[in-house]
């Protein structure tokens, strides 16, 4: 890999921290997002000698590590950076499923609220967000303990209970996502959150949740990539500024 594919992929990682933040699903210093380079090694958003949390994330920030968490090149943890804490999480996941590039772990609040209200996510909408219903129709399964996920042990807990899913909800945590890019991941955790807070808004209205038809479902296009992702991304990023 050349030195300015590895930094394009350093800056897509940081973008994709920004958006997390200006969505409001990692609001402080908290969350991580993990890229795959190749086999052995990936981009993940280290801790900083300037730590001023996702909002502020550049691409010195994404620092190239081993799947153990050591420097993938020299210097790459020089100069007082740090991997997460929760690295075991994205390194499960990453050899649980080859098929995964990209891991968001995010601490959205409404996501916790929900969970924690014993609302699961639904696809209680349809066009409103077509990818969403299709995610949710699948399942999203809920890692049931709120433990930081520091060690391989309960990062192989995360990896079962996200099973062949694209994201897992955390109790009293957040959510993990995962997609075959940084954009994919990112806007799979927006969506999930989407849902929460509309969860919470009809039960707090004093409705009940309740799936779309099957068959409403089952009209629901697939709008393709280039809407659902390329475009999508592109205004997630404008949001920026």
């Amino acid at each position: 890999m050349t030195a300015d594919s590895l930094a394009d992929l350093r800056a897509q990682v940081a973008d994709g921290c920004r958006v997390l933040a200006g969505r409001g699903l990692a609001p402080g210093i908290l969350g991580h997002i993990s890229l795959r380079v190749d086999s052995s090694r990936l981009l993940v958003r280290c801790r900083g000698p300037r730590e001023r949390g996702l909002a502020h994330s550049t691409a010195e920030d994404i620092r190239l590590v081993d799947l153990d968490g050591d420097p993938g090149a020299p210097g790459e943890l020089d100069h007082g950076y740090t991997v997460p804490f929760e690295l075991p999480l994205h390194t499960a996941i990453l050899r649980r499923s080859p098929d995964v590039s990209c891991v968001v772990h995010a601490h959205p609040r409404d996501v916790v609220v929900a969970d924690l209200a014993g609302l699961p996510i639904l696809p209680i909408v349809g066009a409103f967000d077509i990818p969403g219903a299709a995610l949710a129709a699948g399942g999203v399964p809920v890692f049931p303990r709120s433990a930081l996920v520091h060690t391989e042990r309960l990062g192989e807990a995360v990896a079962d209970a996200l099973g062949d899913r694209p994201v897992v909800v955390m109790r009293g945590h957040g959510l993990s996502s995962t997609g075959t890019s940084v954009a994919e991941a990112v806007l799979r955790a927006l969506s999930v959150d989407t849902l929460a807070s509309l969860s919470l808004a009809i039960v707090s209205a004093g409705g009940t949740l309740q799936p779309i038809a099957p068959e409403d479902l089952a009209e629901l296009p697939d709008l393709g990539s280039a809407l659902n992702l390329s475009t999508a991304w592109r205004h997630e990023l404008a949001r920026l500024g």
